[in-house]
C-alpha cells in the first residue's frame, strides 16, 4: 500500500488534489490529510480511503512539520508520498514510483507548473524541474534571506536529458516518495520543529540527511506531478499579525540553523560530510572554484550567524 500524507492550510485545491490522487492511482492507496488550523467548508468528501487528522483551530495549529510527523505515525502503507494540497498527478504515478524504488532512495516525480483554474500543465515553453542544487549562503552576504537554498539546476536538465533515473543534488520540497521504513531509520523522531521551526527548509533537513547518511535523492523522469507555486499570491495561511510575526522568526531561525549545522558537519550520524556532497556534484552554481580554500570561512560564518542569533534571542 502507498499512503499519500498531505499537510494542509489552506482548503482552495485540496478536494482537487484528492480526487486527482485517488483518480490516478493504480494500486492500493490511502491518503492521510493533517488539518492544521481550519476545517475546510465544504468539508472534504467522504471515502474510506481518505484519513482526516485535525490539529488545531487558526491561533494554536501546531505547523506543517508536526502534520508530516504525525501522518506518517499513523501510516499502514509499506511506501509513503509527502506531497502538497495543490497538485496533479501523472497517471498510474504510484505503480511507476513503485516499480523503480531502492529502499534507502527518497525519490522525486518530475515537476512540472499547474495551472489550478484549468488543472492543466502551463505550457509556456520552460522546461519541467528535474534537478536543483545547493546555494552557497554566504554568495550574497548583504541579503538576510540567503541561505541554504535548493535552486533550479537548468544546465543538469540539459546535460542528463537522457538519464531517466538520476541523482539530485536536493529539491523544492512539494511532492517526495520514500519507504516508511527508511524514513523511521532516518527520523525516529521525526522532523525537527525545535530547530528549523515548523515550515522552513523541509527539502534540506531531508536530502542532505539521506546524502550524507549514504543514501540517494533521485529524480524519476518516468514519472510526473504538477505543483502550482503561489509566488506573490500568497499562501493562504490565514495568520493573525503575531503569527505572521513568529512565523518570520522561525523562518530566519531555520535559515540560520540550516546552514550552520550542515557546513559545520553537525549531524552525528553522518557518514559524509558535507564538502563530499559539493565534491559529488561539483561544479556547483554559485559556489566558487577555489570553494575548498574559503570553506574554513564558510564554517566560521555560519558558526558566528547561529551565535550571533541565539544571543539576540536568549531571553525569547
Amino acid at each position: 500500500m502507498l499512503s499519500v500524507v498531505i499537510p494542509s492550510r489552506s482548503q482552495q485545491y485540496l478536494q482537487k488534489t484528492i480526487d486527482d490522487l485517488l483518480a490516478k492511482a493504480e494500486g492500493e492507496i490511502e491518503i492521510i490529510v493533517t488539518l492544521d488550523g481550519y476545517w475546510p467548508d465544504p468539508l472534504i468528501k467522504d471515502d474510506p480511503r481518505v484519513v482526516i487528522i485535525h490539529q488545531g483551530m487558526q491561533h494554536d495549529n501546531k505547523g506543517m512539520r508536526a502534520g508530516i510527523n504525525t501522518a506518517i505515525d499513523v501510516a499502514r502503507g509499506e511506501y509513503v508520498m509527502k506531497i502538497d494540497e495543490h497538485c496533479m498527478l501523472d497517471q498510474g504515478f504510484d505503480v511507476k514510483l513503485i516499480a523503480d524504488h531502492q529502499d534507502d532512495w527518497v525519490v522525486i516525480p518530475r515537476r512540472y507548473r499547474l495551472e489550478p483554474e484549468t488543472w492543466e500543465i502551463i505550457e509556456d515553453g520552460r522546461p519541467p524541474i528535474d534537478y536543483m542544487y545547493l546555494t552557497n549562503p554566504f554568495v550574497r552576504p548583504e541579503d538576510v534571506l540567503y541561505g541554504l537554498h535548493g535552486a533550479i539546476w537548468r544546465e543538469r536538465h540539459h546535460e542528463n536529458s537522457a538519464i531517466e533515473i538520476d541523482d539530485t543534488m536536493s529539491w523544492q520540497g512539494s511532492c517526495s516518495f520514500f519507504k516508511k521504513s527508511y524514513w523511521e531509520k532516518l527520523f525516529p523522531e521525526g522532523l525537527d520543529d525545535a530547530n528549523y521551526g515548523t515550515f522552513t527548509q523541509e527539502a534540506q533537513e531531508i536530502g542532505n540527511k539521506v546524502w550524507l547518511s549514504g543514501g540517494r535523492l533521485v529524480v524519476n523522469k518516468r514519472t510526473w506531478y504538477a505543483h502550482y507555486h503561489k509566488g506573490k499570491r500568497g499562501k493562504g495561511l490565514g495568520f493573525s499579525n503575531a503569527q505572521y510575526r513568529a512565523h518570520q522568526a522561525m523562518t530566519e531561525k531555520g535559515r540560520i540553523y540550516c546552514i550552520d549545522y550542515w557546513l559545520n558537519n553537525r549531524w552525528e550520524k553522518r557518514i559524509h560530510d558535507f564538502e563530499w556532497l559539493l565534491e559529488k556534484f561539483w561544479p556547483v552554481p554559485t559556489w566558487p572554484d577555489d570553494w575548498r580554500e574559503q570553506f574554513k570561512s564558510y564554517q566560521e560564518q555560519a558558526s558566528n550567524n547561529m551565535k550571533e542569533y541565539r544571543e539576540r534571542n536568549a531571553d525569547n
